[in-house]
């Protein structure tokens, strides 16, 4: 077998292999990605295929290239609404979190890291952010749905926040090399220059993209492939100018999947098959880089720099970044405890090597193993804390039967198809009585293969196929009115409440009704308007307010109204688990403080 066509062999079969073991992995309840590193590892050189693969300049390209797939395709599927619910304390997270979260690794690593402060620094920064591959596959492989401002939070900042990692890295990298030891205002306009260039780059070529996909007359196959080369020249561009290329395609990503676009659900099916070939290809290298035998020389500080990265320093970072922001105490130990580390520190990792420092390979060793021991401890029990946290929110019923018909741009509307499903609104409804929405219009009704014409006082029967004309932004209310029953929400512990009101109902009359006290103020107020009183504007699904002995929680969102809301009887209190978690954490980071102090007074000692 000549080399080409053994490396083609090679290719498909470890491609096929990834999938396989993926399916095994759901199964079996395996983070995903830890497989995947698992696989790398025992196709490599110590491993049963002995391959032997140590180039760390192509596995930099390579990795550079599926994290911006990735990232770009993360922003792609983010809603605008999550967008405006999330991004405030996601940004928090991805800078100030960061830096948080490098500078206490940091100062225990001091401890067991030779070299001194810089040398733990540079630990400290290339594990400190979270991985967007590792976040947006554990939220979605399992179809968990998380309040909307949480999951928003979670996803979002897993996307923003390797600009500020990769910035520490290389800094600190550089000061290694030049034998500095101090800090200049150089490096932090430097750094906000990658900030703002990325943003604007980013911004601005997602607006772009948009336009030129819409104004294009392409191959509809080309469309997709037209977007990912953009993808990377926005990415190539922003890097080349000073900027923070993997900011930009993250925020172009946004702009652009929140546009109107031609083709768009082939855009989207296309994406969604890269992202996961990029992380397994991704995943599997960096897999292949690492030689199991050497991850025994930094082990036990490996071990010693996960457990504080994980319960001390990301908690930290979570309480000191999320103090302006209103989320629950839940919320704050769930946020602390996704803390998921992946492909971007062993990515980082590759940096202190490519730079030719000395014992460059220890770092690599220990992200690499500070990686596992997050898949391993947190990917592992996200679902379970999910949930028993009651965080977690009853799965939206998925659109059925929708088709995707190219119609020009300029038209404004979308056509669309829906199987008529068991306890659906419109099943057995006439279609003279389905409450349309505005501008939308049944084009045909197809049963048992028959053409069914319009009439207004004829029943849609299970199992039709409606064929309607409706503005984009109305599909959201047709989903609902056509799709089945969402899951009840006592199947997830009555998270989104026992009852269901419209928001305009008046809260006072409720509180007469179920016997609970409200203010003499806030009585003719509608439950919409309390929410947004005291949770705020970007308060969204599964947000609730307490009035004693009874619950509020929003289920329902439309164009930045509160349409529903649950009413939850008898709340749940906190789980004993939850409480013993947090004093857990306040006691740690209480001994974690005084540690500090002791080793401050230490450092300044020997200067």
């Amino acid at each position: 077998m000549d080399f080409v066509n053994g490396l083609i062999l090679f290719i498909g079969a470890l491609l096929l292999l990834s999938i396989l073991a993926g399916v095994l992995s759901n199964r079996i309840g395996a983070p995903l990605l830890l497989v995947f590193l698992g696989l790398g590892m025992l196709l490599g050189e110590e491993g049963l295929g002995g391959v032997r693969f140590d180039d760390f300049s192509t596995g930099f390209t390579i990795a550079s290239v599926a994290l911006v797939i990735i990232l770009f395709d993360g922003g792609f599927r983010t809603p605008m609404r999550s967008v405006r619910a999330g991004w405030a304390p996601a940004l928090s997270l991805a800078t100030i979190g960061v830096f948080v979260t490098a500078l206490v690794t940091a100062f225990f690593a001091v401890l067991v890291v030779e070299g001194g402060w810089l040398r733990a620094f540079l630990i400290g920064a290339v594990v400190a952010s979270t991985d967007a591959a590792a976040v947006f596959l554990l939220l979605h492989q399992r179809g968990m749905a998380l309040k909307r401002r949480l999951g928003s939070t979670l996803e979002i900042e897993s996307g923003a926040n390797d600009p500020m990692a990769i910035f520490l890295t290389i800094v600190v990298v550089e000061l290694l090399r030049s034998g500095q030891g101090e800090l200049s205002l150089d490096v932090l306009k430097l750094f906000l220059e990658q900030l703002v260039l990325g943003a604007l780059l980013g911004l601005a070529g997602g607006k772009a993209l948009g336009w030129a996909v819409n104004r294009l007359e392409l191959a509809s196959g080309l469309y997709p492939v037209f977007v990912v080369a953009a993808a990377l020249f926005i990415f190539g561009l922003t890097q080349e100018v000073g900027g923070s290329g993997f900011l930009a395609a993250y925020l172009a990503g946004i702009l652009s999947g929140n546009s109107r676009l031609r083709a768009s659900k082939l855009i989207r099916r296309f994406h969604d098959g890269l992202a996961w070939v990029s992380q397994i290809v991704m995943f599997v290298m960096l897999g292949l880089l690492v030689t199991p035998s050497s991850l025994m020389d930094g082990f036990l500080s490996a071990m010693l720099i996960a457990v504080v990265l994980i319960f001390v320093a990301r908690p930290l970072a979570v309480f000191i970044s999320l103090l302006p922001f209103r989320f629950t105490r839940a919320e704050r130990v769930f946020v602390a405890w996704v803390g998921l580390r992946g492909a971007v520190p062993i990515y980082l990792a590759m940096i202190p090597v490519l730079g030719g420092l000395p014992d460059s390979m220890y770092y690599f060793n220990v992200a690499f193993l500070v990686v596992l021991t997050s898949l391993v401890m947190q990917g592992w029990t996200v679902p379970w804390l999910a949930r028993r946290l009651n965080l977690e929110l009853p799965p939206e019923p998925e659109p059925m039967g929708k088709i995707d018909l190219y119609l020009p741009s300029q038209t404004e509307r979308d056509v669309v198809a829906y199987h008529v499903a068991e306890g659906s609104p419109a099943c057995r409804r006439a279609m003279g009585k389905l409450h349309l929405p505005e501008r939308t219009r049944i084009l045909s009704v197809l049963r048992e293969d028959q053409v069914i014409p319009y009439e207004a006082d004829k029943e849609l029967a299970l199992g039709d196929t409606v064929l309607l004309v409706c503005p984009p932004e109305h599909s959201f209310h047709l989903d609902r009115l056509f799709a089945p029953p969402p899951v009840q929400a006592g199947s997830l512990g009555g998270v989104l409440g026992d009852f269901e009101f419209p928001g305009t109902a008046v809260l006072g009359r409720l509180s007469d009704e179920y016997g609970f006290s409200v203010e003499e103020a806030d009585r003719g107020r509608t439950l919409s308007d309390i929410l947004r009183i005291r949770l705020g504007r970007d308060a969204a699904e599964g947000d609730s307010l307490s009035f004693g002995a009874v619950d509020l929680v929003i289920r329902e969102t439309e164009d930045g109204r509160i349409t529903r809301v649950g009413l939850r009887l008898e709340p749940e209190q906190p789980p004993e688990l939850l409480d013993r978690a947090v004093a857990v954490i306040h006691r740690v980071q209480a001994k974690g403080r005084a540690a500090l102090a002791r080793l401050w007074r230490r450092i300044r000692k020997r200067d």
